[in-house]
């Protein structure tokens, strides 16, 4: 048996299915004012419709790490194309609110499982540089937010309603489907895939310290992307294309991680993400126009390694907390997102009203807001620049040198 072959299948299988995640993402992103006119729903609601997707994201990782060593990755992501399938057709079918609550909250499980699966799968499959082919698995989430936000944008623009948008994210659905019950999957000896062992080492402080750090991570890169629509939509700049341009830029970045790994390793590379993410947002803050694209850059260099690199230190650093601890780190950053997103939604809607009560004009009144919202999201990255300096100074150059 070819194994290298193999695991490039099983490789590949994992990233569309990381694709259809990311599609879900960008598409619901960009109909998020389609859905509010559909259904008469308020900035606020459409928070609790995001926020489904980011609960039903760490439940399914809670459960996914529990039960991965007992089920292996093959059956979870199996749940995963159920679960999309479902809350996808649920979800064009909708007729109201509570409609979308529910398909909202499928796909975002679905999207848990895929992480809960796929994760822990590749740091086995590439044993000697973890931190860079999951920097590379994860290329495919910016990548597909890259694919949902293009034809988001260009489906709009030719006039499909957001029902046919939905729908295009079913093509990659049933290809990975497909690649499922064509493929292969590793046996892994289960006498050291212990979930009791992984359960005992959670609780060590720097795995801790990684779990609060992921949440403030996860809201600084998903709740502003999430809402880009919502936040930029009067700044001059077309929020699709940011989009578009931000994950463009994350791929780019994530698929050529490995030198930079290798040079300043994980935690080093933590903290200039964070720095750049604050740069990033401040300046989406203030600016206007052609400004606004400039400013979208250097937010995507900051967050492009964040995810995936805080799954990398589980990886390298903590590595007896095992797949569930690499799923459970995971669900908490969804876990914050989805409780942040009805605060974002708040945040607008308030905005909004304070305008209205100084008699500014629509445009304005959505510009103003845009800016107060992101000057609320600076608080994460500029907390992250001092957790990260720690993190850096007292563990990464501690340690023995990271495989890339």
């Amino acid at each position: 048996m070819n194994h290298n072959s193999d695991n490039s299948k099983i490789f590949n299988l994992c990233c569309i299915a990381l694709t259809v995640t990311s599609m879900t993402f960008a598409i619901r992103a960009g109909i998020l004012g389609q859905l509010g006119t559909s259904f008469g729903l308020s900035d606020t609601e459409l928070g609790w419709v995001n926020a489904m997707a980011f609960l039903g994201f760490p439940i399914a990782t809670m459960i996914g790490g529990a039960i991965y060593n007992a089920i292996g990755a093959r059956h979870l992501i199996a749940v995963a194309f159920i679960a999309h399938l479902l809350g996808l057709l649920l979800t064009i079918s909708a007729d109201g609110f509570w409609g979308l609550l529910i398909s909202t909250f499928l796909i975002g499980f679905a999207n848990g499982s895929v992480e809960a699966g796929c994760n822990p799968l590749i740091a086995e499959i590439y044993p000697d540089k973890k931190t860079t082919m999951l920097n590379r698995f994860h290329v495919w989430f910016p990548g597909g937010i890259v694919i949902g936000a293009l034809a988001s944008n260009a489906m709009s623009s030719l006039g499909f309603n957001w029902q046919w948008q939905v729908a295009l994210i079913l093509v990659p659905t049933i290809i990975y489907g497909i690649l499922l019950l064509r493929s292969e999957f590793p046996e892994f000896d289960r006498t050291i895939h212990s979930t009791v062992s992984n359960l005992k080492n959670l609780f060590s402080p720097l795995y801790l310290g990684l779990v609060i750090c992921m949440t403030f991570t996860a809201t600084a890169e998903l709740g502003t992307q999430q809402w880009i629509e919502r936040i930029l939509g009067a700044s001059g700049a077309s929020p699709m294309l940011i989009l578009a341009l931000i994950t463009g830029l994350m791929a780019v970045g994530r698929f050529f991680a490995g030198p930079l790994v290798k040079k300043f390793n994980p935690t080093g590379i933590l903290f200039g993400s964070a720095i750049f993410t604050t740069i990033g947002i401040f300046m989406m803050s203030q600016v206007q126009g052609s400004l606004v694209y400039f400013a979208a850059v250097l937010f995507a260099i900051g967050v492009t390694y964040f995810w995936p690199t805080m799954l990398g230190c589980v990886a390298e650093y903590t590595p007896k907390t095992g797949a569930l601890g690499m799923s459970l780190i995971g669900g908490a950053g969804m876990f914050a997102v989805s409780i942040w997103n009805p605060v974002i939604g708040s945040w607008i809607d308030n905005a909004k009203s304070l305008a209205a009560a100084q008699n500014l004009a629509t445009a304005q009144a959505d510009l103003y807001a845009g800016q107060v919202v992101l000057g609320n999201l600076l608080m994460f990255p500029l907390i992250l620049i001092a957790a990260f300096a720690l993190l850096y100074f007292f563990v990464g150059k501690q340690s023995k040198p990271v495989t890339a």
